[in-house]
């Protein structure tokens, strides 16, 4: 198991790119906490890859990670990326026991929040997004009403992080990969 093989496992399930660029920030995102908790960034990073793998075969809440869990454990990946993933949707009632669990849980709904501050941007650039035009646009519920608030401040919560510093390292995760995103922004 490492990276390269993750994604192009990932890219043999998900063919949307908007679903590729969201893997991609919750993987940045699951690296930076592994990195602040002292885990291991590589296989924390993986987990943050494939957890919506099986989003386009099944986007429904009580199927969803249900076929990832069975491609995974065919490819004998460990076990904690397949309950983390698995945990990650509520649907499933699977406790988040460990910090991998946690993080991605926490990550997840926040990249899209992120992206979607950046896409409003006139720059169009996650390099001039800050915690006060994400706390902004937070307040709005009909901005990016997908990324489910409370879904987020929960995973903060269950991580022990206040709700602005788990903003600020995700955040700086995904500036490191803006090109990636495509969010580097308008080059005029």
């Amino acid at each position: 198991m490492n990276r390269e093989e993750a994604l192009n496992l990932l890219r043999e399930y998900t063919k949307n790119e908007n679903l590729m660029k969201h893997a991609l920030a919750v993987e940045a995102g699951m690296k930076a906490y592994a990195r602040k908790f002292g885990e291991d960034e590589e296989k924390w990073g993986i987990a943050g890859l494939l957890h919506d793998m099986d989003w386009e075969q099944n986007p429904e809440p009580e199927k969803h990670t249900l076929v990832t869990e069975q491609i995974l454990r065919e490819k004998c990946y460990p076990e904690d990326i397949i309950t983390a993933i698995k945990a990650h949707s509520d649907s499933h009632n699977i406790e988040r026991k460990t910090l991998m669990d946690k993080a991605l849980y926490a990550v997840d709904e926040l990249t899209g929040l992120i992206i979607a501050v950046a896409l409003v941007r006139p720059t169009k650039s996650i390099y001039d997004v800050e915690l006060k035009s994400i706390k902004k646009k937070w307040k709005d519920k009909l901005f990016a009403k997908g990324a489910d608030r409370e879904v987020i401040e929960r995973g903060a919560k269950e991580l022990g992080i206040e709700l602005d510093e788990h903003i600020k390292i995700v955040l700086e995760a995904m500036k490191t990969i803006a090109k990636d995103l495509e969010l580097e922004g308008n080059k005029n």
